[in-house]
């Protein structure tokens, strides 16, 4: 009765244009970026590094193995290497499970 209903106002509508959706996104595309930079091209290289090592992989090479298996290459397969562990002792493994190429000599000075 005294006291009359306080209504809000509305603002008028402005156009954004295309200022409007490109500040929208921006950091949407800006976190992509960074994404990619961070993490997406250092893995890719690394994948890279990792194929071509196993495509390189020739007898006599010294690796080792994802499960710490270190050994001479004595015979390398399309999918599988074979490995010298101990004189007369050979193991198989998959190509992908060598993780490292060691530089020669290195299991004589084990």
């Amino acid at each position: 009765m005294f006291i009359s209903n306080a209504y809000a106002q509305t603002a008028p509508v402005a156009d954004a244009g295309i200022m409007g959706s490109l500040t929208t996104f921006l950091p949407l595309i800006l976190m992509f970026v960074v994404m990619y930079f961070l993490m997406i091209r250092p893995q890719q290289k690394r994948q890279k590094e990792a194929k071509a090592m196993m495509d390189a992989l020739a007898k006599g090479d010294e690796v080792v193995t994802a499960g710490g298996i270190v050994g001479r290459v004595s015979k390398v397969a399309e999918a599988y290497v074979t490995l010298e562990v101990a004189v007369g002792t050979d193991i198989t493994v998959q190509k992908n499970s060598v993780t490292t190429l060691l530089p020669k000599g290195t299991l004589k000075a084990l």
